[in-house]
């Protein structure tokens, strides 16, 4: 069924594809800085944004809500298959009262993926074979993964890596293959691999306890299973050409010589990892996968990262350098802080747009008042790969140009747009636009940038280090470890100093708890050999989701280039073991405005 070309097809128009490209992209840019990358690094990238979609797009279905009412139902035990459900596997059929209405609920466990693409709903079977066939539509080669103690997931061959990856749908987890033994504390005994070229045995790829694995597998003995294997294999690539099959086994060789390797390596030991994300709680705990109850996939310690965020330095640079013209002009609050809502609507106009096509957009309705504040943001614009001109026969007519690289304009799109956001909202605050309000804090300028960042612990994939540097509100640096002690450190580019006057950090998206309470900050003059201290603060509370705190360093003159958070505690300990922090920005002497010459 997964090479079925109209199933594929169905599974393919259900895609955001456009979507999930710029998102590629973007997460190619933003993690190596690397802006023009090859067709196989591209397709590596758009597999890890297919998972992530296929997590937030289906559902888990514990006890499905009644049909009639939609209130909750209670297990009745199982139910005769109707002829409808049959057409697509529905052979096992739950039935659920319910607890409101007593009515009865049918929920059949469909097998035919085209059914599980129109439901979009089930547990780790139907997930699975869902996603199988997803990957299958876009040209993975793929495996469906059969645990025999109760689990089911999909590999597919990444030409990035060189190697087959586990990918689990249910939890949104990638190449992570011992979160089912160290995680979850599963006993693992045979883990199987289906493809249409063969089906493998792949257990050693996820476990390090392999002698006690072994005493596990009592179905068969190892050389019949290993016979038994290879007959089906051998079944599955009849009809296949003589070189594909040669090809076939030198892959499977080096597989099976990886595997070895990965069997004793001692690499990977030190990973903390998850216990059972999906599912109801109770039933987890009942399975004994439940870890301990905290969610996320974390790491114990995590690779020096490098910050690529030059453009949002510049952009708050340039937001700076409008809210210097709008002192020069004098401009009232109220206007101001209409032209920024309309260079937000248009910014979000174009955002909006397919990434592929996103060239020129057009925005009617340009107040006259405001027409003259626009050359204003020509600065701002090209920051952002763009430009602006007024219509030609509609001087109400705006049109919006890209002229520069679309996943650079990409990337530097959600920021531009959240520090819009924040600006909108403190210009709000202000009385008036005067010379005195130049060193407000709503004016972020002389931030650092593009350095290294090395943390005691980060969230993977959504919580790494560099998360807190990036300017974006939808994402946070997250340390699984941390409530009741860790730490960030950040490395100047290219051993510059500098000597920091102002920090700013700002509350994540959720999860108040988690939020940072006490810390000392730390600089250093030799790299992060030694440590000097610069600000300590202590019961900081954030009142509200991506809130801003602005704290200055009073005391030091040392110019450094290094500095490191050790953060101490969090607001709520004895609730989270985790710390999360929405962003942090570090500001350098000399944060003034940088005058220029207007550009209409």
């Amino acid at each position: 069924m997964y090479e079925d070309p109209t199933r594929q097809e169905a599974a393919r128009k259900t895609v955001p594809i456009d979507e999930l490209e710029e998102k590629a992209l973007v997460a190619i840019a933003k993690k190596e800085g690397n802006f023009e990358p090859t067709k196989v690094e591209q397709d590596h990238a758009f597999l890890l944004e297919l998972l992530i979609w296929f997590k937030q797009s289906f559902s888990w279905v514990h006890a499905p809500p009644c049909d009639s009412c939609g209130n909750q139902t209670v297990s009745q035990g199982m139910g005769v298959p109707l002829p409808a459900e049959l057409q697509y596997g529905g052979s096992r059929v739950e039935l659920y009262c319910c607890s409101f209405c007593s009515r009865i609920t049918r929920f059949p466990r469909y097998n035919d993926p085209i059914k599980l693409i129109e439901t979009r709903k089930g547990r780790c079977g139907e997930w699975a074979n869902c996603f199988t066939l997803y990957c299958r539509a876009f040209g993975y080669e793929s495996r469906l993964i059969l645990d025999f103690t109760d689990h089911v997931w999909t590999e597919c061959f990444s030409h990035h890596l060189g190697r087959w990856m586990h990918l689990d749908p249910c939890e949104g987890i990638y190449d992570n293959p011992l979160l089912y033994e160290k995680g979850w504390n599963k006993k693992l005994n045979y883990v199987i691999a289906i493809a249409k070229d063969g089906v493998y045995d792949v257990t050693k790829r996820y476990t390090r306890k392999w002698h006690e694995v072994l005493t596990r597998r009592n179905i068969t003995t190892e050389h019949n299973l290993c016979s038994i294997l290879e007959k089906l294999t051998k079944q599955r690539q009849e009809g296949f050409r003589s070189e594909v099959i040669s090809s076939l086994q030198e892959r499977n060789k080096l597989e099976i010589e990886a595997l070895e390797r990965d069997l004793h390596s001692k690499g990977d030991t030190d990973v903390s990892l998850p216990g059972r994300l999906s599912g109801d709680e109770q039933w987890r705990i009942s399975r004994s996968e439940y870890g301990s109850g905290e969610g996320g996939l974390s790491c114990s310690s995590c690779p020096v990262r490098l910050c690529v965020d030059e453009h949002v330095s510049d952009i708050y640079n340039k937001l700076g350098l409008v809210f210097s013209r709008f002192v020069d002009r004098s401009v009232s609050v109220t206007s101001g802080v209409d032209a920024l809502k309309i260079l937000r609507r248009l910014l979000t106009d174009f955002q909006q747009c397919p990434f592929r096509s996103r060239r020129t957009i057009k925005s009617d309705g340009l107040q006259p008042s405001l027409r003259h504040l626009l050359p204003v943001f020509g600065e701002l614009l090209n920051t952002l790969h763009l430009k602006f001109e007024v219509g030609a026969e509609n001087e109400n007519e705006v049109l919006l140009h890209l002229v520069g690289h679309p996943v650079k304009a990409s990337l530097a799109l959600s920021v531009a747009l959240d520090a819009l956001d924040d600006l909108i909202q403190n210009l709000a605050k202000c009385p008036s636009i005067a010379k005195d309000c130049l060193s407000l804090p709503l004016l972020r300028l002389n931030r650092i940038h593009s350095g290294s960042v090395l943390a005691s612990g980060e969230e993977l994939p959504f919580g790494i280090a560099t998360s807190a540097f990036d300017g974006i509100h939808s994402s946070k640096w997250e340390e699984p470890n941390g409530a009741k002690g860790c730490w960030i450190a950040y490395k100047v580019k290219d051993k510059q100093v500098c000597k920091l006057v102002t920090y700013e950090l700002m509350s994540a998206n959720d999860a108040p708890e988690r939020d940072p309470m006490d810390w000392i900050v730390e600089g250093s003059s030799d790299g992060g050999s030694s440590w000097y201290a610069l600000d300590r603060q202590t019961s900081q509370k954030f009142d509200s989701r991506f809130q801003r705190k602005l704290y200055r360093i009073e005391s030091c003159k040392t110019q450094s280039n290094a500095f490191r958070f050790t953060f101490l505690s969090v607001r709520d300990v004895k609730s989270t073991s985790r710390l999360q922090i929405g962003s942090i920005d570090l500001y350098a002497e000399n944060r003034q405005l940088p005058m220029q010459e207007e550009k209409a």
